[in-house]
């Protein structure tokens, strides 16, 4: 989980802040049983685990159905939090990570951050990889402060 700092281009800020974040985010996982990661902490019921299965379909939804222009997965932003009955600590990280690499070979692909998405977003229009990379980092980055504190709720862990 490391920043690349040496490098200053507008594509290498861009990735490396996202990457940071979601290092962040699956790292509040680490160490957690699956009753601990799917605790509820909040009235909407929001858990840990949810979040960063939230957090994969954010990733799938933007670089994959937007950008790419494929078929949606027919969850929403709602819907995207809940797990399957054989959903585990496990299964959701593998399910990230793979959302993750997907995503950056999207972008390591597309030789313009100027490039439009194929699929307009009903509120935002078509809009640029460069939009969709910056959307998916504070995407990212707002649910790792949820993690932290859902993760110091649960087990007193601050940090990281």
């Amino acid at each position: 989980m490391g920043l690349d700092m040496g490098r200053e281009d507008e594509r290498s800020t861009l990735t490396g802040f996202l990457d940071w974040y979601r290092g962040v985010a699956e790292h509040k996982l680490v160490g957690l049983t699956l009753e601990d990661a799917t605790r509820v902490r909040t009235p909407t019921g929001v858990t840990m685990l949810g979040t960063v299965h939230h957090l994969a379909w954010v990733e799938r939804r933007w670089f994959e159905h937007f950008f790419r222009g494929e078929v949606p997965d027919g969850l929403d932003a709602h819907t995207s939090f809940a797990l399957g009955a054989d959903d585990t600590v496990v299964s959701v990280i593998e399910w990230y990570r793979s959302a993750c690499s997907d995503a950056r070979r999207i972008v390591a692909g597309e030789p313009s951050l100027d490039a439009r998405a194929k699929i307009e977003h009903a509120i935002f229009g078509a809009v640029s990889l460069r939009w969709i990379l910056v959307h998916v980092i504070e995407e990212t980055a707002r649910h790792a402060g949820h993690l932290d504190v859902l993760r110091e709720l649960t087990d007193g862990r601050t940090g990281d």
